[in-house]
């Protein structure tokens, strides 16, 4: 009854079935952990943005990884701003940082103002004092207003350095004097010629002391982290999906079975054989119609009866006639004769 299974359209279908299985369960579990991963990153945010500032000294130092755990944490830094070799990072939106998240803002692509603070003790820590348009010739240093002159007291938020793999930014080679792709100790020493030892990662500004002139670069805003993505409910998909493959194959199974079934019913039955006019069949329907007939009241062709007068009784066959012979020629001997 199953043997259509072997057949290759039904191998290649229930092998398909098999791999797409444990396919979708496992893209249902990467958005489930990238679910998971939002929700986490969403509380360290929550948790940095709400803590006080800490000295800049206590959280980074030359060489230094910013750990995922202080993520975003609120620093302060006393010193002064070195525009002689600040640079700018290109392809950057206004309304975000361009490395981990994309809930900010504008959409215009323009530069993100990287300034170095030199400390008291002679380190440099990064600024990113914000956003500004891109002017009209790429290949120029664009106008930036300047910073607070002299000792100021910065607020920011702590960032890693960025690479290409944390942020999918291509590092790209052969920039303009002072651009840079990538915000990072390393590419702000390369591309400005930065000659003082650069703590790790780097700060989004959020406030200076004094307070700056006009014309300053956009701040960058504080990240989104109320929002949990559609992860969970792409999870879910996925798994849904997973689930309709074998009941779909079921389901074409029981189609394909009926389909067999009422075939072989089908000619099992055999050929129907048409009715001749000498046939039992054919008189019978014949009579049955002549009955059907009569009991409509329909009138034979030919027929002078009216239709409320009693039928005329059917005549009897006549006998055969019988052949004469007289008693004398009974009598005659005719066997004498031959």
């Amino acid at each position: 009854m199953y043997r259509f299974l072997l057949s290759r359209q039904w191998v290649i279908l229930t092998l398909l079935g098999l791999v797409l299985i444990p396919v979708m369960i496992r893209l249902g579990f990467w958005q489930l952990h990238r679910h998971e991963h939002r929700v986490a990153n969403n509380r360290i945010i929550a948790a940095a943005l709400k803590a006080d500032p800490v000295p800049v000294e206590s959280v980074t130092r030359p060489g230094f990884q910013v750990p995922h755990k202080d993520l975003y944490k609120a620093v302060t830094a006393t010193g002064h701003y070195d525009t002689a070799h600040q640079v700018v990072a290109r392809h950057r939106t206004a309304g975000n940082s361009g490395s981990d998240d994309d809930s900010g803002g504008g959409q215009q692509v323009g530069y993100h103002v990287i300034t170095p603070l030199i400390l008291d003790d002679g380190r440099a820590v990064l600024v990113n004092r914000g956003w500004i348009a891109p002017g009209n010739d790429p290949t120029v240093f664009p106008k930036i207003a300047p910073p607070p002159s002299g000792e100021v007291t910065v607020v920011g938020r702590l960032r890693p350095d960025e690479s290409s793999a944390e942020t999918g930014i291509h590092d790209r080679k052969g920039l303009p004097a002072r651009q840079i792709m990538l915000i990072s100790g390393a590419e702000v020493k390369a591309a400005g010629g930065l000659p003082q030892q650069v703590d790790g990662g780097y700060l989004e500004l959020v406030r200076t002391s004094p307070a700056p002139g006009k014309g300053q670069p956009a701040l960058i805003p504080a990240p989104d982290h109320s929002s949990i993505g559609p992860h969970m409910a792409y999870a879910i998909q996925w798994w849904l999906f997973s689930a309709m493959v074998p009941v779909g194959w079921v389901v074409l199974l029981r189609r394909e079975r009926a389909e067999l079934l009422a075939a072989r019913a089908k000619a099992a039955q055999g050929p129907a054989e048409p009715a001749g006019p000498g046939t039992p069949g054919a008189a019978g329907e014949a009579a049955g119609a002549g009955e059907g007939a009569q009991a409509a009241g329909v009138a034979e062709p030919g027929a002078h009866e009216s239709p409320t007068a009693p039928a005329a009784p059917a005549a009897e066959p006549a006998a055969p006639a019988a052949t004469y012979e007289p008693e004398e020629l009974r009598r005659i001997p005719w066997d004498a004769f031959r």
